[in-house]
C-alpha cells in the first residue's frame, strides 16, 4: 500500500464550526445585555462590584423601584423587604444618579427599620 502525505489541511469545516459558535456568542449575549436595567450610576473614587447572592434593588432615573430586576411599587417593595432575613442577606442598592436622593433615602429608611445590617450600595467609576 501507497501512503499518501497531505500537503495542506481542509480548514473550511474548522470555520464553519467557528462560526456557528460566534452566532451563539452573540446570541446569548443579547438576551444578557437586554435583561440589564439602565441606570448610570454616581461617580466614585473606589470601585466595587456586585457581590454574589445579594439582593438588588434599584432605582431608575425616574425614580421607580425594581426589586431584583422586576419593577415594584413602594408597597410592594415593603412586602419583599419582609420576607428577607436582615442578619443573612446582603442588599446591593443601586441608584441613578440623577434620581431624586429623597427616593434613595426612601429605601434606606426602610431597610434601617426593618434591621438590615448588610447593605452594599454601588457606584460607577
Amino acid at each position: 500500500m501507497r501512503r499518501r502525505r497531505f500537503a495542506e489541511i481542509n480548514v473550511v469545516p474548522f470555520i464553519d464550526i467557528v462560526l456557528v459558535l460566534l452566532v451563539i456568542v452573540l446570541a446569548t449575549a443579547t438576551f444578557i445585555v437586554k435583561n440589564e436595567l439602565p441606570i448610570n450610576l454616581p461617580h466614585s473614587g473606589s470601585r466595587n462590584s456586585v457581590p454574589p447572592k445579594s439582593v438588588s434593588i434599584t432605582i431608575n432615573k425616574e425614580g421607580r423601584f425594581f426589586f431584583r430586576k422586576h419593577p415594584v411599587t413602594l408597597e410592594k417593595l415593603k412586602e419583599e423587604l419582609n420576607r428577607l432575613d436582615p442578619l443573612k442577606d446582603l442588599i446591593t442598592l443601586n441608584a441613578d444618579r440623577k434620581s431624586q436622593f429623597q427616593k434613595f433615602v426612601t429605601v434606606v429608611d426602610l431597610l434601617k427599620k426593618r434591621g438590615f445590617k448588610k447593605i452594599s450600595i454601588l457606584t460607577g467609576e
